[in-house]
């Protein structure tokens, strides 16, 4: 469910390991755009042995609405409201037994759990972007998320090539408590004229050995989803240490959101 940067990553991992997948979106094109994306990257990682993207492509079926499935894995839009009616009709319309599981980044497991009447059956699974290329998936157990669910989804994780780690059900889990407060600072140090972008995010690809800067980063993740994360984490952990910077509020504002939109605190072309 979703079919953006995200949605469309987990759809082209699931279909490559074998597995058929129904991939629905409700922004209009938004499917077909994400299985051109799949085409380009399956096509890249052809060239480096990696199974024909026709024999990859063809197990997955765009949809027009929810249909029965085993597992569902959520990556709609970062926003509570949302997330929660598809749990809700995502639990009156799968069969009893299918495990709902959400790519949230920082939305707690609970939250949508209360959205259901089987709470034993979901749970985060939250992938990460480039989805075909990085290895983590935290696994992230709600309170009342079963043993029996949690095994499955981390021994899923494990057959589509991934490194499971399990977190406990908090704001922001473990990858987004610590990233966003990063990000966050960085976004500051531009904010205060401590440096300029290029500058910041040369010093720590170089200083700290990071393959990516932290405002590239954020222009990758989107500021959208950037800002929606930090004010989970203000909110959820009662903490003004995770504000969001005014500058980060602007550029979202302003429509620069990174490199979805063009600009962000970088230009793309």
């Amino acid at each position: 469910m979703g079919a953006g940067q995200m949605g469309g990553g987990i759809a082209q991992v699931v279909a490559g390991s074998g597995r058929h997948v129904s991939l629905y979106d409700a922004q209009p094109g938004a499917s077909d755009r994400a299985l051109d994306a799949m085409r380009q990257s399956l096509g890249k990682l052809a060239e480096k042995g990696g199974p024909a993207p026709d024999d990859v492509l063809r197990r997955i079926t765009v949809v027009e609405d929810l249909v029965p499935a085993a597992l569902m894995i959520e990556a709609v839009v970062e926003d509570a409201d949302v997330k929660e009616q598809l749990f809700r009709r995502a639990d009156e319309e799968l069969p009893i037994q299918a495990v709902l599981a959400t790519n949230t980044s920082s939305i707690p497991i609970a939250t949508l759990a209360a959205a259901t009447d089987r709470p034993d059956k979901v749970i985060g699974m939250h992938f990460f972007n480039p989805v075909p290329v990085l290895k983590l998936v935290e696994i992230i157990r709600g309170r009342d998320t079963s043993a029996e669910t949690a095994r499955e989804i981390t021994e899923l994780a494990r057959e589509l090539g991934k490194t499971p780690a399990v977190a406990n059900d908090f704001p922001g889990f473990v990858s987004n408590r610590i990233l966003m407060p990063f990000i966050n600072e960085a976004v500051w140090a531009l904010h205060d004229g401590v440096a300029e972008a290029e500058a910041i995010d040369t010093i720590a690809k170089l200083g700290f050995a990071h393959p990516m800067g932290p405002l590239a980063l954020a222009d990758l993740i989107g500021l959208d989803t950037c800002l929606a994360i930090m004010e989970v984490l203000q909110k959820g952990l009662g903490d003004d240490r995770y504000a969001p910077c005014p500058l980060l509020r602007d550029h979202v504002a302003d429509g620069r959101l990174g490199r979805k939109s063009g600009a962000g605190f970088f230009e793309y072309r």
